[in-house]
């Protein structure tokens, strides 16, 4: 049971870190969006979103911890009753 979950949980982590490698920010969009209001250009502006950016260690940092985790999981012992 705890060797199944720290493999998913270390190949989670290290697949999370092999996407962030990809992408240079991510665009977080409100769940519910004010309504539409018009914008000084006529056009209806959109409600805020939020933006994260990966500072550049944490692609490498995600996938390190992945590993480790994912290699932790394949020593631990088998119990079998």
């Amino acid at each position: 049971m705890s060797r199944a979950f720290f493999l998913a949980v270390g190949l989670f982590v290290m697949f999370l870190g092999v996407q962030t490698l990809g992408v240079q920010k991510f665009v977080l969009k409100a769940h519910d969006p004010p309504p539409a209001q018009i914008g000084r250009s006529g056009a209806p502006s959109t409600g805020p979103n939020k933006v994260l950016e990966p500072p550049p260690w944490a692609p490498w940092s995600l996938m390190a911890t992945g590993a480790v985790v994912s290699l932790y999981a394949v020593t631990l012992p088998i119990n079998r009753k």
